[in-house]
């Protein structure tokens, strides 16, 4: 995909990293960033009794479940800008990403959110100038394939 070789260097990675921190709303969730790459990004996210949404059951809440693969999705989004923007000034390039947004999600819940433990991925599907899509899928700690979505987001 890329024009030139592009490198998520440790200051990209901290600059995303940052990004994320920075929503107070992932905190409540309790999502935490895994690996990032050009490739994907992971997040994870425990298990607390805050986001069940079947209490007979103990599943994960469907709204938790599309708020973590947007965000997930986003931090993707936000990695495949910072490539195809590569060769704007910083300023510029802080601009156009200051926008990112979700412009659609999609997400298929196929099995029930059960465990203590859930592993968000995300790749990227498309970047353009404007706009990228991002195909992210949500696994329970036993390897369920717990939902998938894809997101298209406003990243320029």
């Amino acid at each position: 995909m890329s024009q030139t070789d592009f490198v998520l260097t440790p200051e990209l990675q901290q600059a995303v990293a940052s990004f994320f921190e920075r929503i107070p709303f992932n905190r409540v969730l309790g999502i935490q960033l895994g690996e990032m790459s050009t490739e994907q990004v992971v997040m994870h996210l425990p298990m607390k009794d805050e986001l069940v949404g079947n209490f007979v059951h103990g599943i994960l809440h469907g709204g938790v479940i599309s708020s973590l693969l947007d965000v997930v999705g986003g931090a993707m989004a936000l990695i495949g800008a910072f490539e195809r923007h590569q060769h704007l000034s910083t300023s510029e390039r802080m601009t156009r990403l200051s926008k990112l947004g979700t412009i659609d999600l999609r997400i298929d819940y196929l099995r029930p959110g059960r465990g203590q433990h859930f592993t968000a991925t995300a790749v990227l599907l498309r970047s353009g100038n404007k706009v990228a899509v991002v195909r992210s899928e949500l696994h329970a700690d036993d390897g369920t394939l717990v939902a998938v979505g894809t997101g298209t987001y406003l990243c320029g």
